[in-house]
């Protein structure tokens, strides 16, 4: 299984709750973010699904897929386009059972073993990483440029590469395959986080150009 929906998108926001949430999505869209997360651990159920709706709203204005995390009881509730679950969150089949057939779920992985159970897994794309240690992911180890490889050659659906992405570094991440990225700390620290949006994305655009023709030669 594998949507169009995500197939086609390079740049995908995850973020947590913050202030100005609903004009920081809208900035990082101007950009060039066209797959958002809200990624948020600290709220009640019913203060999630009042920001969520913010979210949605940004995205849905521009066309933007709208992923919740961890919950797709409430991904459901907020008219989400998807959830995205990890390892130990809800099974991605239950995910499925709880969205429906055309919501998009997605799944971390972090190593061989979760990426060979993930083959039978309803998921529309997988994460691979984090490549490089993240405060945003606190006591989980970098999986390195290699596990991205292989995750790339062997997930048989999209494949977007979480941790450290910056203009500076994504020319590593789309040598070793990756054509779709995942930004944390790049964007949601930014002073001008709509400019920053587009220089990461012009940085994955002239990445995968020069690889893919490279590989024409």
């Amino acid at each position: 299984m594998s949507s169009p929906a995500m197939a086609n998108r390079r740049l995908y926001l995850c973020t947590p709750d913050r202030g100005d949430l609903e004009r920081f999505v809208s900035a990082c869209i101007a950009g060039g973010v066209d797959v958002v997360q809200l990624r948020e651990k600290g709220l009640t159920d019913r203060e999630l699904l009042r920001r969520a709706a913010l979210v949605q709203r940004a995205c849905s204005r521009s066309g933007v897929p709208f992923i919740l995390n961890d919950r797709p009881d409430l991904a459901l509730a907020a008219g989400a386009d998807g959830v995205h679950v990890g390892q130990d969150d809800v099974p991605a089949a239950v995910a499925r059972q709880i969205l429906g057939a055309e919501a998009i779920v997605g799944l971390s992985t972090h190593s061989h073993e979760d990426l060979v159970a993930s083959l039978d897994e309803p998921v529309d794309y997988v994460s691979a990483g984090p490549v490089t240690p993240t405060p945003t992911k606190p006591g989980r180890p970098g999986v390195g440029i290699g596990y991205l490889r292989e995750a790339v050659e062997h997930a048989r659906r999209p494949v977007w590469v979480t941790g450290g992405a910056s203009p500076s570094t994504v020319a590593e991440m789309v040598a070793a395959g990756a054509r779709h990225v995942v930004v944390v700390r790049w964007l949601t620290e930014a002073a001008d986080p709509e400019s920053a949006a587009r220089q990461l994305r012009l940085a994955i655009e002239v990445a995968i150009e020069q690889a893919e023709a490279g590989a024409d030669r």
